[in-house]
């Protein structure tokens, strides 16, 4: 990714953007946006990252490695270790057993009418839904310069596989709206001069991660991982 400087109201930077506290009256650290856990090595250059509390950052992780471990076993078909399609699955598989029990028994495997085996994995719908809203607050802050405080209106989080032919392509035809976004900010600067974008996507890592932000009446977020799960969040004005 390349580097695009913010210029966006600094008032809008006063709180955490998860837990609406002071920013400055608490510790703080960067937060990758997206989570590393999500991407492959080597990580991108100028990876985003906005700046939140201690306690927000490190209450993340657990539910991060879950995402991470059950994405990988949706995948590769298996929990196995050595049978991974990614490596960080791969490793958290490895050195935490229970997880990977508990994943293991979220499985279900089923016969078609055709004879054919097939699995599903049921997952823990708040965990994964704690990692996209995290991502999605992050994008919306980083790119268009304000908070997006409160629970959201709707998360909606499901395998690209699932939906229609004509689904997938509204999915993936996002619009920005009516509306610029704000003066300075980076999402500004990215549709006047294309960085990182294709389409009205921020190709983040090509095949790994993208995704899209605008505000229009509320924030709006879709976020494409892996090309395989499809995300959206959205807050309402």
């Amino acid at each position: 990714m390349e580097h695009i400087g913010e210029y966006s109201d600094a008032r809008h930077k006063s709180w955490c953007i998860h837990c609406g506290q002071i920013i400055r009256n608490r510790l703080t650290n960067q937060d990758h946006v997206p989570s590393k856990s999500l991407l492959d090595k080597p990580y991108p250059a100028e990876l985003p990252t906005v700046e939140i509390c201690e306690k927000c950052n490190s209450s993340f992780s657990r539910d991060e490695e879950y995402f991470s471990a059950f994405l990988g076993a949706a995948l590769s078909g298996t929990t196995d270790p050595e049978k991974q399609a990614l490596d960080i699955s791969a490793r958290i598989f490895s050195r935490n057993l229970k997880l990977q029990e508990r994943i293991e028994k979220s499985r279900t495997d089923y016969q078609t009418l055709g004879g054919e085996v097939r699995t599903i994995w049921k997952p823990e719908d708040a965990r994964i839904r704690n990692v996209i809203v995290k991502n999605a607050r992050g994008h919306i802050y980083y790119e268009l310069g304000l908070p997006a405080l409160g629970d959201p209106a709707s998360v909606s989080v499901i395998p690209m596989s699932t939906l229609s032919d004509t689904e997938q392509i509204a999915f993936l035809d996002f619009d920005h709206g009516s509306g610029w976004p704000e003066i300075g900010s980076r999402m500004m600067t990215r549709l006047i001069t294309g960085q990182d974008l294709d389409g009205s996507w921020v190709v983040v890592q090509d095949g790994v991660y993208r995704f899209a932000a605008t505000e229009d009446d509320g924030f709006v977020v879709r976020i494409l991982i892996r090309d395989y799960l499809a995300a959206e969040v959205i807050w309402r004005h």
